[in-house]
């Protein structure tokens, strides 16, 4: 399957921290059964192209999958990230619909190999309460107990590593600062600790600060932040170089909000111009059709109408010698 545009900021963020296989390495080496990460040889993880989620989870879901060297055979890491805020107990069940497609399309980019390659599942939740459900996919089927020894044979199973960011504290979460920055701030959106100095810690941003522009754009694109709490948090930043950034950001931010609100009007009013035949209107229609600058009508309101009609014969007479002369 192939992977498409991430349009959710969540997904955006984790994918672009995690999709560097160094933070991922980083945070995954601890969060897979020991035997396996003492094995794995995580200098040489790479990432794998595609995407294996149901369209209809898109929303709701992302995924990254890791091939690494595993004593001399390939083993593959397959990290789900569920950023849904409903729980959800067939988890287990979309991860084997996942893991059937990693599996498939091996078989098709590897047509002469006789085994296929082990998948180690993790599923990283970014949920606000922590969910309470199985970890192996055998405890989905319902059976009789008195019949448990001859059905276990004829049942799928596999186990798959849960980290919940509900039950994981701030100061627990490990990597490279940048991943250990990412996790901070995505389990601090559920929370509404944005602007809490978890995720403004200066020890952990100074060494990722390019994560951290990464980071100050998600918060700003969250309609619920309190721009003045903002403003406050940034004044209170120690390190220079770090309060340079986050300024600029924000400038940079409100700037370009400025614009496209512009833009957005600009379009309003051409609509609604064109709709009552205002002058306002019949120039805007004329500069397109001419194929002229757009003009500004900012402080158009305050003109008067005599200036809007000198713009109007200007435009209309640069119109009559386009067309005589062709």
């Amino acid at each position: 399957m192939e992977d498409k545009a991430v349009h959710q900021p969540h997904d955006k963020l984790f994918k672009t921290a995690f999709g560097d296989p160094a933070n991922a390495a980083a945070f995954l080496r601890g969060q897979i059964p020991a035997g396996i990460s003492e094995a794995v040889n995580w200098d040489d993880l790479h990432l794998e192209p595609g995407s294996f989620v149901d369209s209809q989870f898109r929303q709701s879901e992302s995924d990254l999958l890791f091939s690494a060297p595993l004593h001399g055979r390939r083993c593959l890491i397959y990290l789900l990230f569920e950023h849904q805020r409903i729980f959800d107990p067939w988890i287990s069940l979309r991860l084997l619909r996942y893991m059937l497609r990693i599996w498939e399309k091996f078989r098709v980019s590897h047509p002469h190999v006789e085994k296929l390659p082990l998948i180690v599942p993790v599923v990283l939740a970014q949920n606000a309460q922590p969910w309470v459900l199985p970890h192996e996919f055998g405890a989905l089927f319902d059976h009789p107990s008195g019949v448990s020894d001859e059905a276990c044979p004829l049942i799928p199973n596999f186990a798959f590593r849960l980290i919940q960011l509900a039950e994981l504290p701030f100061d627990k979460i490990v990597g490279t600062p940048a991943g250990i920055l990412v996790l901070r701030t995505l389990k601090a959106e559920q929370i509404e600790k944005l602007l809490g100095s978890e995720v403004w810690d200066e020890s952990v941003i100074k060494n990722a600060l390019s994560t951290f522009e990464m980071v100050l754009r998600y918060i700003l694109s969250q309609t619920e932040i309190d721009k003045t709490a903002f403003a406050s948090k940034v004044a209170a930043i120690q390190s220079l170089e770090i309060k340079d950034l986050a300024m600029t950001l924000a400038q940079q931010f409100h700037q370009e909000g400025r614009q496209e609100g512009r833009q957005e009007g600009r379009q309003e009013g051409r609509q609604e111009g064109r709709q009552e035949g205002s002058w306002i209107g019949k120039i805007q229609a004329l500069e397109e059709f001419l194929n002229l600058p757009v003009s500004s009508y900012e402080t158009l309101d305050a003109s008067p109408l005599a200036e809007l009609e000198a713009i109007h014969r200007r435009l209309h007479a640069d119109y009559e010698v386009r067309f005589k002369r062709s």
